[in-house]
């Protein structure tokens, strides 16, 4: 009996315990369904958009980038399709084996590796990085042959940006270079949608034009959805997105014109601005010396940056843009009408000049203190005096120098489309109060004023600036802003559209002191200290030259370039305008320590002048001569324009 009731309990526990087994097999199948059908149906978009996530990848395509063109349709900047040799890192297992392995099949150049070591330093490790750009159709078969052995390594189709003009106007285009750590900080506040449009991207505008005008010229970026396999690798295309390619910048600056001024200076270090004083084109502008842009498209090597960077005569640096210098005698034509718009003198007005003005206890002089007797306006102008300007910046002071200064664009930003301009110094009591400390550095001595009125003292200027004055000088008062792109073009659009450009600004100069001036200026070029220069010009002309001290010379002392070192001597300046009835064509150059205005500078101008107004390119002769500052009027038979075989031979 007692056996039976133990059967009974037992057959009891394990019917309890089945049904309780049951019950839970029944709450896992219901959560089960439940879990189903909530993955099924509540989260059905969800995790369907996940699962095709997992089998498919979306990949960028970069837009080819838009070309840079001269006014006249001359390519500046271009794509050369090439074939790269790249590394991805992360499916390389051992890099420096591999890369050996690679060096033993095609050239290899330390450079090359240690531009690879830096990218690397750069980048992701899942990105593709060049190691050789350029290959040969040679190279690249060699390199396919052997790819089944080398794990990571791919050989890409790239577009390369290109210079094909190398060191010319290279100031005006700049250059790319690939994106680095602050420009991708940078970058990380900007909207998304222009986030997105760099996803893939590699290279970025660093200067000039190529920087200033980032945005038209790199495109919009195209999108590629593909199917990839387990290990991510791509199985086939599901659509696309096509890229839009970059924009077209035509430019205002004329290139043979810009060759032709480069060549002129020769080794000389300076600049030169031209401008349309009609519209505030900029048909040239010259910065010397320059430097190949070329170098930094794949990533600069070391010895190259040394040699630019460190280099003393400073290529990388944009003279015409941030170049500031003193503007000597070239400044005197501006403070002539100064005193006529301020009613502080009159066109008639004399001054006698004995060759140096007495102010205190300092004697300030003219160039070789020449007596030139009484002066007026006019022959103030065509004979550089320096004792006219003396008194009249004393009569004027300071601040009325620069409240007349001011708008003309002197020490100011002139607005031009390049990313960097130098501001320059146009000094006032004010300005001198916020620049030192010491409250006896921040006084304003009367005697500071008196060497403003020759363009020397606290002024310095970029040849910009001095050319844009010069330009609004010969257009009457009327002001355009400068710029160097004149028009896009999208990819498919039948022509260009010209680029909006702001109102000019009408300074309201009266029309009798303005030609009072620039008659004086075309005096220079007949009878003054140009003469020489542009004898036998089949044009009018007014020009103004200039000389501005590189190190300050003691009162007492006379100026003797031959005891000077080459840096410490004057530099060399002209402004100037063409032709005389109706100005196509204002300039302000610059040549770095090489004396008087008309030895260097002037001829540079000449030439510029013929360049424009006569279609006139200088014999190879008188080239060499004004590159040594032997050329007055031009020497041997000038070339047309059009027959000057162009592009010119690589050097």
């Amino acid at each position: 009996m007692t056996e039976f009731k133990d059967v009974q309990r037992q057959l009891s526990l394990f019917r309890t315990r089945a049904l309780v087994a049951l019950g839970l097999v029944v709450v896992a199948l219901g959560l089960i369904a439940l879990r189903s059908f909530y993955l099924q149906v509540p989260r059905y978009d969800d995790l369907s958009s996940r699962a095709e996530n997992n089998r498919t990848a979306v990949l960028p395509i970069v837009p080819q980038r838009g070309r840079i063109l001269d006014r006249h349709g001359v390519v500046l900047a271009d794509n050369l399709a090439t074939f790269s040799l790249e590394i991805v890192p992360a499916h390389t297992p051992d890099l420096d084996a591999t890369i050996e392995a690679l060096g033993e099949i095609i050239e290899i150049q330390p450079r090359d590796i240690r531009r690879f070591r830096r990218l690397m330093a750069e980048s992701r490790r899942f990105d593709s990085l060049p190691l050789r750009n350029r290959l040969s159709d040679e190279e690249m078969s060699r390199v396919a042959a052997q790819l089944y052995r080398l794990p990571g390594v791919e050989i890409q189709a790239r577009r390369l940006r290109q210079y094909p003009l190398g060191e010319t106007a290279s100031h005006i285009i700049g250059y790319i270079g690939r994106i680095n750590q602050r420009e991708k900080e940078m970058m990380a506040d900007w909207p998304e949608e222009r986030q997105a449009n760099y996803r893939g991207t590699d290279h970025i505008g660093k200067l000039g034009i190529e920087q200033s005008y980032e945005s038209p010229l790199h495109g919009t970026t195209g999108f590629e959805r593909v199917e990839t396999s387990a290990t991510g690798l791509v199985v086939r295309q599901l659509d696309v997105t096509a890229p839009l390619p970059g924009d077209t910048v035509a430019l205002t600056v004329d290139i043979k014109l810009q060759h032709l001024i480069e060549r002129l200076f020769g080794q000389r270090r300076g600049a030169l601005v031209a401008i349309d004083p009609r519209n505030g084109e900029v048909l040239a502008f010259v910065s010397m010396p320059t430097f190949d842009p070329n170098l930094f498209v794949e990533g600069i090597d070391v010895d190259s940056w040394r040699g630019l960077n460190e280099s003393l005569d400073l290529p990388l640096l944009n003279r015409a843009l941030r170049g500031t210098y003193p503007p000597g005698s070239t400044y005197k034509p501006f403070m002539a009408l100064a005193a006529l718009e301020t009613g502080t003198r009159k066109a008639s007005t004399v001054v006698n000049d004995p060759g140096y003005w007495v102010f205190g206890n300092h004697r300030f002089r003219s160039h070789g203190e020449k007596n030139l007797g009484g002066v007026d306006l006019r022959r103030s102008i065509i004979h550089s005096s320096n004792v006219y300007y003396y008194t009249l910046a004393n009569e004027m002071g300071v601040d009325a120098i620069h409240d007349f200064m001011k708008p003309l664009g002197f020490g100011q930003l002139t607005g031009i489309d390049l990313n960097g301009e130098a501001r320059g110094v146009l000094p006032s009591q004010a300005w001198k109060r916020t620049t030192y400390r010491r409250p006896e550095q921040q006084r304003w001595y009367a005697g500071e004023t008196i060497s403003l009125g020759i363009g020397q003292g606290y002024n310095h200027f970029t040849m910009l600036q001095l050319a844009s004055a010069m330009a609004t000088l010969a257009n009457q008062g009327v002001q355009h802003a400068p710029h160097l792109a004149r028009a896009t073009q999208t990819v498919g659009s039948p022509g260009l559209t010209l680029l909006p450009r702001p109102e000019p600004v009408r300074l309201g100069y009266r029309p009798e002191h303005v030609q009072a001036v620039l008659s004086a200026m075309e005096a220079v070029t007949q009878e003054g200290t140009s003469t020489r220069v542009f004898a036998g010009a089949g044009y009018r002309s007014g020009g103004k030259t200039g000389t501005a001290q590189a190190v300050t010379i003691g009162q007492r002392e006379r100026y003797d370039a031959r005891r000077l070192a080459e840096h410490q001597r004057d530099h060399s300046l002209y402004v100037a305008f063409a032709p005389m009835e109706e100005p196509r064509v204002a300039l302000a150059v610059v040549v770095e320590n090489a004396g008087f205005g008309a030895a260097h500078a002037a001829p540079i101008a000449r030439r510029v002048f013929d360049y424009l107004l006569l279609g006139q390119y200088p014999s190879e002769e008188d080239i060499r001569a004004t590159q040594q500052g032997l050329s007055a009027a031009p020497i041997g038979q000038p070339r047309a324009v059009a027959d000057v075989v162009w592009p010119p031979p690589a050097p």
